[in-house]
C-alpha cells in the first residue's frame, strides 16, 4: 500500500457521520442499566458503580417477586458475562419477565437478541414484538426495526424502503436519530437507493439539528460547504460548525479544512484548519495533515513529520493510519517488521478489511519468522466476511491448498465466485482451474476455457499458461460451446439466469456444508464491492499462481510486489 491509498481515503472520508443510534451487532455495547427509585435501587447502583456480582445478589431475591428492575439487571448481567455467567437462554428468559411486568427496555433488549438470530423464527418474533412496542413507543421501536430492515435481517436482502418507511415514523414521533439515519439513507451513507435524494437529507439534518441533536451539527455543516453544489451555503454552513467547535467537537475542522482544499482549493488554509483539529487531538484531522506532509502540500514534503503525524493519528485510534504507517515500514530498506505489525494488528482488530487480509498474508509468508497459515485463515475470514475480493481469493487458495485448513474444493469455489462476481482476476483463474480439473463440480473444460479467458481479460496474465492448455484440448463444437460461455459471463448479472447467480452472499466456510454449492461461474463485469478508498487493497495485481500443479499461492503481502 503507498500514500496513494491514504489520499484516496482522505478524499472520500465521510465527515462525522452520526453513528446509528442503536446497534443490532451481539458484540455491541449496551447502556448499564440505569438507577431508579424504587426497591431495585440498591441493587442497580451497585451495578453500575462496577460491582457486578454485589448487584445481582442484591436483584435476586427482588427479581423472585416479580420486580422489574431486578429481573432487567439479571438479563443484562446474563447478556454482558456482567455479574453472571453468560448466558443468551437466561438473558432472553429474564428480559421476558420484564417486558411482561412493564419494563420497555427489557423487552427492546430482548428483541435485539431475537433479531440477530441465525433462527428465522427466533428473527420474526423480535419483529412482532417490536411492532407491538411500535404502537406505543414509535421512536424507539421504529429506529430499532428500521436498522433491522436495513441490515436485511427481516427479509432474504436488506429493504432500505421497509428501512425508511420505520424511519420516518419513529422521526415523526420526535426521535431525532432516526431522523439522522434517514438522511443517512437519502445520501446512501449505506449504499444505492433508489429514492436518493440530497436536498431531503440536507432538510432531514436541518430539522434535526433544529431539534437540537448535537449528532447532527456537523453532517449539516459540512453538507452545506462540501455537499451538492447547487445545495451549498458557506455562511450557514459556517454558522453551524461553529456551533459544533462550541460543543467541542472537533471534527468541524476537518469539515472547514476540506473546504478550504476542495472548494476554495487552498492548501495553506486548508492545513491550518486541520492543523486546529490535530492540536486537539481529533484523529482524522492528525492523518490529514500527515497526508500534507507525505505529499508536500503546503509544507516541505518530508517522509519523517509525515510518519510522526501518523504515529499519533494512530495512537488516537485512527485505523487508516495505523494501516497507512505499516505499509509504510514494510517498504523500508530494513523494515522493523515487529512495528509494522504492531500497528497492522491494530488496524486489523479496528475492523479494516483490508489490514485483515495483509496480516494473513504475513502470517501464511512467514516472514515474521514462522508460517502460521491456521493464523492467516482466521485474519482471511474476517475479511472474506466483509466481502473483501482479495481476502476471499486468498481463503480460497487457502481451501484449495490445504494451507490452516482441510483441502475443501467446494468451499475454494465458492470463495473464488464471491472474488470474481467482483471483477477479482485471480479468483477468476482459480474457478477456470477447478472447472477444468473437475475439482469441487463437474469437470467442464468450456466453462473453464471461458473463465480462463475472462481472467485474462481481467489483468490475470498467468492465465494464460491455462488457456493454452485448455484450448489444445478442445474440439471444434466444444470451442463454439465455450465462446458461448464467455459471451453469457459477460452480460450484467441481472442478464444471466438465476442457476448462473451466486448462491450465497457469505464465504463458504461460513455456511453449512449441505449448502455450499460447487464452483459456480461469476456473474460478469459486476462492480467491486462499494467498500471505502482506504480499505482497498495497495494493487490489485492478481496473484502469482502456477498453471503446474494447479494450486496457487497466495497474494503477497503489499510490502513484497511492485506497487502501481
Amino acid at each position: 500500500m503507498t500514500a496513494k491509498i491514504l489520499l484516496l481515503a482522505l478524499s472520500l472520508a465521510t465527515v462525522a457521520t452520526a453513528p446509528a443510534a442503536v446497534s443490532l451487532g451481539t458484540d455491541a455495547p449496551v447502556a448499564q442499566p440505569t438507577s431508579t427509585e424504587g426497591p431495585a435501587k440498591g441493587a442497580l447502583d451497585a451495578y453500575r458503580e462496577g460491582r457486578h456480582s454485589i448487584g445481582v445478589d442484591l436483584a435476586k431475591p427482588l427479581a423472585a417477586k416479580g420486580n422489574a428492575d431486578a429481573l432487567f439487571l439479571l438479563g443484562f448481567a446474563a447478556e454482558t458475562g456482567q455479574g453472571l455467567p453468560a448466558s443468551r437462554e437466561a438473558a432472553l428468559e429474564n428480559y421476558k419477565k420484564a417486558a411482561d411486568a412493564g419494563h420497555k427496555d427489557a423487552s427492546y433488549r430482548r428483541a435485539l437478541i431475537l433479531l440477530n438470530s441465525k433462527e428465522k423464527e427466533e428473527r420474526q418474533q423480535g419483529r412482532e414484538a417490536l411492532e407491538s412496542s411500535a404502537r406505543s413507543d414509535a421512536a424507539n421501536a421504529g429506529r430499532i426495526l428500521g436498522e433491522a430492515w436495513l441490515r436485511g435481517l427481516l427479509s432474504e436482502k436488506p429493504d432500505f424502503n421497509q428501512a425508511a418507511d420505520w424511519w420516518n415514523k419513529a422521526s415523526e414521533a420526535g426521535d431525532t436519530p432516526s431522523i439522522i439515519l434517514l438522511a443517512r439513507l437519502y445520501e446512501e451513507a449505506f449504499g444505492p437507493f433508489e429514492k436518493a435524494d440530497p436536498k431531503r437529507a440536507l432538510e432531514l439534518y436541518r430539522k434535526a439539528a433544529g431539534l437540537g441533536d448535537e449528532n447532527a451539527l456537523i453532517p449539516l455543516g459540512s453538507r452545506l460547504l462540501n455537499g451538492d453544489e447547487k445545495l451549498r451555503n458557506e455562511k450557514e454552513g459556517r454558522e453551524w460548525l461553529d456551533k459544533a467547535l462550541g460543543k467541542k467537537q472537533f471534527a468541524a475542522y476537518l469539515a472547514l479544512g476540506d473546504f478550504e482544499e476542495n472548494v476554495k482549493k487552498s492548501d495553506k488554509a486548508a492545513l491550518a484548519q486541520y492543523m486546529k483539529g490535530a492540536d486537539e487531538k481529533q484523529p482524522d484531522c492528525m492523518l490529514r495533515v500527515a497526508a500534507f506532509h507525505l505529499e508536500g502540500k503546503a509544507v516541505e514534503k518530508s517522509e519523517k513529520t509525515g510518519r510522526e503525524w501518523l504515529t499519533k493519528a494512530s495512537e488516537a485510534g485512527n485505523p487508516v493510519a495505523a494501516l497507512e504507517l505499516a505499509s509504510r515500514i514494510i517498504k523500508d530498506e530494513k523494515p522493523d517488521l515487529l512495528a509494522a505489525y504492531k500497528f497492522l494488528l491494530s488496524a486489523a482488530n479496528a475492523g479494516l478489511p483490508v489490514a485483515q487480509n495483509e496480516l494473513g498474508l504475513l502470517y501464511v509468508s512467514g516472514n515474521l519468522g514462522l508460517s502460521d497459515p491456521t493464523a492467516g485463515v482466521a485474519w482471511f475470514t474476517s475479511a472474506a466476511k466483509s466481502g473483501f475480493a482479495a481476502a476471499q481469493n486468498n481463503l480460497g487458495t487457502l481451501f484449495e491448498r490445504g494451507m490452516g485448513v482441510p483441502v475443501d474444493f467446494n468451499n475454494a469455489g465458492q470463495l473464488y465466485m464471491l472474488a470474481a462476481n467482483q471483477g477479482h482476476a485471480a479468483a477468476t483463474t482459480g474457478l477456470a482451474r477447478l472447472h477444468a480439473a473437475g475439482q469441487g463440480t463437474d469437470q467442464n473444460l468450456p466453462k473453464a476455457w471461458a473463465l480462463a479467458s475472462l481472467a485474462i481479460e481481467r489483468g490475470d496474465n498467468e492465465a494464460k499458461t491455462l488457456l493454452g492448455d485448455l484450448t489444445s484440448k478442445l474440439d471444434d463444437q466444444q470451442m463454439k460451446a465455450a465462446k458461448k460461455e464467455l459471451e453469457a459471463l459477460k452480460k450484467p448479472a441481472t442478464e444471466q439466469p438465476a442457476a448462473e447467480q451466486p448462491a450465497a452472499e457469505q464465504p463458504a466456510a461460513e455456511q453449512p456444508a449441505a449448502e455450499q454449492p460447487a464452483a459456480e461461474q461469476p456473474a460478469a463485469e459486476q462492480p467491486a464491492a462499494e467498500q471505502p478508498a482506504a480499505e482497498q487493497p495497495a494493487a490489485e495485481q492478481p496473484a502469482a499462481e502456477p498453471a503446474t500443479p494447479p494450486s496457487p499461492a497466495p497474494e503477497a503481502p503489499a510490502g513484497e510486489k511492485e506497487q502501481p
